[in-house]
Parts: C-alpha cells; structure tokens; sequence
C-alpha cells in the first residue's frame, strides 16, 4: 500500500475545546475517562473488521487471503496494532515524558515473547508478513484483548497532563487509522465487508471567500493537546481572495474530461505525471471498469468495483481512487487549479453553512509535504510509513477524512499526506479559479 500520514485532530485554529464524547473531532484533548472508553471502542472495531474479513472470505470459501504485495495481511495488521500500543505504553518505562519521550526508551519485555518477531515492522519486513509462522486469529485477538487491558490500567493511574497522556492519545488514533487502512485494503482485495459510500452530494455554486491571513499548523502547549509530527510547529499566510467548489469533483464531471481525450492529451499533464501515465496505462482512476459518456449523450456512465462487487456510480458521487496526477490534469483540463491546503482549511473552517462538505472523500490539495515554522520530530513515526520527514518536498498533503474514517477522525485539520501516485484510498479533490 502507499504510505499515507495520520491526519490531525483540531476543530480549528484557536481551538480549545475539551470532548465530550468518543466521537468528537477534539478528542486529542481527551482526559483519562474518556481515553479509556475510545480505546475500549477502537479495540471493539478492530475486532469486528477481523470479524467482517473473516465472514466475506467463509462466503467466498476462501480459507485464507493469497499473499500479495499490495496489501498488508490483515491478521499481520491486527496484531500490529496491539504490539504498537503495548512498544509505546506498557513495555515504555518513560512514556510519561510524552513528546520528551527518547526515541528508544528503556522498555520491558512484552506479554508475548515472539511480539517483537512477529508485529514489529523492523523485524518482520512487508515480505515476510504472509508467513506462516504468524499467530492464528485467535490467538491474535487473544493478545489483543491482553494488551488493551494493560493499556487500560496504566492509563488509570496516569497523570492528567498532555504528556503523561501523550502515547495513550496515540494508541488510539493509531488504532483508529489502521482500520480504515483496513476498510482500504478490503477494496484492494474484493472483499465485501459491508461498507457503504455517503449519499451523493447536492449540486451547489462555488464558494468565493474573501482574502484573509490563516495560520497552518498547531504548537504544541497551545491546548491543542496531541500533536502528529506533520503539523507540528506553523506557518501563518496571506491568502487573496479565492473561489473554491463547493464539493469535490464528481463522476459526472470527470466523464467530460476522459470523454474530451484526457487521458490522451499530454499538455494537460505535468511531466511527471504523463511519465507516470504512460508507465501505468491508465485509462482511468483506480477501479475504474468503464467510464464514458451515458447512453445518447445523458450524463457520465461510470463502473466500479467497489468492495468485490461491480456497481454503477452515480454521476453525483465524488470521483475517488484519484492519483494526484489525475486530479491535476483534470483541473489544467477545467481551465482550474488544485485548491491549497490553505484554501482547503478556509473553506471548511468557514463555508460549511454555504454548500463546503467534507469527510466523504480525503482531498488532494496543491503543494507539496513541507514543515512548519518550528517543526518538530515525535519519538515515535522515525522510519515508518507515518514519517513525514523523509518525503518533505515529494509528497502532496491531503485533507479531511474518508467515509471510512471513525467519526473522530472527521476533523476540518485533517493533514496527511501520500505520494502522488497514490490512488489506494479513498482520495478525491476540489478545485479553485485561476
């Protein structure tokens, strides 16, 4: 799969707000009592994606899923995301210095004497993780039960600062993004798990927004409470006037441009992206079966696998699946731009109420993964997929929240990022004028 970052939790430049509920997008700031129940909720959806894995294969009389290099086994996955929670909490002896925390602290030995051979990424390259010397699921939900309770009473005698909550904040949005990489790697695969997509959007006028000074990025010791690596430190900016869709591209827009010879057209495309093009053989965004204009000329006709199954998309959906380059060349094609993630943020911080709907889709937007003023490395993503540092300047940022994401995921600061052949996740994008 193509590495993608956490997207941050803020609800907003300034914001302070404490939660109220596991569902809030201001759950960074979370106290012991309501970590404990969110954890207690993120295991219970782990556990039932197992559930649904299992059930879509028993209906496919498959025993078990081929190995492949496009996906990360699901089992493998699962008990990763239990050896991360106890790497960085139980078996941490420093882990209430929070951000302060050494990149290799002192830790314990794990519940499990073969954790470390089985779930750690340093130790079990993406190769070796179809082995068969992997534990059954069974014992893997075994030890995932085993290690949210290890989790659950540390966290009841630890302190009420940011730090000292700090890794039990990050066992838990890492939870949550490993299982949309889940939901992610079941369209990969075929597999029927029962997701649906949101309702298409209704149609509205684009949003223009008055010129304004927008500051990107959270600090930490601000009350922003956890802080991912990638939107550590900020960047204040002055954004002129600008004109944004009020949604993101749709099916039915997209048809235009593969009908007009989009995917033909070489000056439409950056270099870059036309190399990537020609490499790929893409005829349209990932998934794609048949695109084309409807019958007698109606509307856009779009066929798609979606979760094993071939569906007819509605021409009001959002185009998703969509590589950075595709997006790109449609909005040169429209006579548009990409928004910015500045842009992007305005929007959804300030135009809800007027037609901008996000988290059905993450969005593509303009530039590329750069730091901050002030940025910061955590102790933790060094040399892992959620390492923003190795990819400054390559990667694009993304914004907002899949449908797959759990509700407190759903948040307007949602910056992550991919490289821009990524095309895996439910990725889509907006447009601004020229």
């Amino acid at each position: 799969m193509a590495a993608m970052s956490p997207p941050s939790f803020g609800a907003g430049p300034g914001a302070a707000a404490k939660p109220t509920s596991i569902d809030s997008p201001d759950m960074r700031r979370a106290d012991r009592e309501l970590l404990s129940l969110a954890l207690i909720d993120a295991r219970n959806h782990t556990l039932h994606l197992l559930s649904l894995y299992e059930q879509a294969l028993e209906q496919a009389g498959q025993a078990r899923i081929a190995p492949t290099a496009q996906v990360t086994p699901p089992i493998w996955l699962a008990g990763h995301i239990g050896w991360f929670a106890e790497w960085w909490i139980a078996r941490n002896t420093q882990r209430a210095y929070g951000m302060d925390c050494p990149v290799r602290p002192t830790r314990l030995a794990s519940i499990e004497p073969h954790a470390d051979l089985w779930w750690n990424p340093t130790q079990r390259p993406p190769a070796d993780r179809w082995a068969p010397d992997l534990p059954d699921l069974s014992a893997t939900k075994a030890y995932l039960l085993e290690t949210l309770e290890a989790t659950l009473d540390l966290l009841e005698r630890a302190g009420e600062t940011d730090a000292a909550l700090y890794f039990y904040r990050l066992a838990l949005f890492h939870e949550d993004l490993r299982g949309e990489q889940l939901v992610v790697m079941a369209q990969a695969l075929g597999l029927p798990i029962g997701a649906e997509l949101p309702p298409p959007s209704t149609s509205a006028a684009p949003l223009l927004l008055p010129a304004t000074r927008w500051r990107l990025g959270l600090d930490a010791g601000e009350g922003n409470g956890f802080v991912f690596a990638q939107e550590a430190g900020h960047e204040t900016l002055s954004v002129p006037e600008f004109e944004i869709d009020a949604q993101p591209v749709t099916w039915q827009q997209y048809v235009e441009f593969v009908d007009d010879g989009g995917y033909d057209r070489e000056e439409l495309w950056a270099g870059e992206g036309w190399r990537w093009l020609q490499q790929e053989g893409r005829r349209a965004p990932r998934y794609v079966e048949q695109i084309g204009a409807a019958h007698r000329g109606s509307g856009g006709s779009v066929l798609q696998q979606r979760f094993g199954a071939t569906l007819r998309v509605s021409g009001h959906h959002s185009a998703m699946h969509v590589a950075w380059w595709e997006a790109d060349a449609w909005a040169r094609w429209a006579g548009r731009r990409v928004a910015t993630e500045a842009e992007w943020e305005i929007a959804a911080t300030h135009a809800a109420r007027r037609g901008f709907r996000w988290g059905e889709v993450r969005e593509w937007t303009a530039g590329t993964l750069r730091p901050f003023d002030g940025f910061r490395p955590d102790p933790w993503s060094a040399g892992t997929e959620f390492d923003p540092q190795p990819l400054f300047g390559q990667a694009r940022v993304l914004r907002g929240a899949s449908f797959a994401t759990r509700a407190r995921l759903r948040t307007l600061r949602g910056r992550a990022f991919a490289l821009p052949d990524a095309d895996d996740g439910f990725f889509g994008f907006r447009t601004c004028a020229l």
